[in-house]
């Protein structure tokens, strides 16, 4: 816990609107994926071909459109973004690893590595100073 406060410290005081600007743009992007893999469903089951023997049909449907779709929301505000984050790894990393698996796109692999690499990033920066949890914190 401690090491989760000097991290905040840190972020806090290096907060600067483009790392904001940065975080909302990730939001923006999961809640438009997870939009769109809600809208097209065949599109998804397609995507995941290779690691269905392995996760099944139901995991798909019911973990990673909506996990896009409200951890978006929560990156866009800075609310639990830590959580967020972490409950989007695994999927990005499959995004990352579909890529190997299955047929080789260049483009989405750019974007999923993009997406990862910001990912981790704000699972050590945090949600920033222009945020719901900073917010909270301070009415506290």
């Amino acid at each position: 816990m401690g090491t989760i406060k000097s991290l905040n410290k840190w972020a806090n005081a290096h907060t600067y609107y483009p790392l904001d600007l940065l975080r909302v743009a990730l939001g923006i992007f999961l809640f438009y994926k997870g939009v769109y893999f809600m809208s097209n469903l065949p599109l998804l089951l397609d995507l995941y071909e290779p690691v269905k023997p392995v996760l099944g049909d139901m995991m798909l449907v019911h973990y990673i459109a909506p996990a896009h779709f409200v951890g978006g929301i929560l990156i866009i505000f800075g609310l639990l973004t830590r959580w967020a984050v972490i409950a989007q790894l695994p999927l990005i990393i499959g995004a990352v690893l579909i890529n190997f698996i299955g047929e080789m796109n260049t483009s989405n692999l750019i974007l999923s590595s993009i997406t990862l690499l910001v990912c981790i990033f704000f699972l050590i920066y945090g949600s920033g100073k222009h945020s719901v949890d900073k917010y909270l914190k301070m009415q506290q």
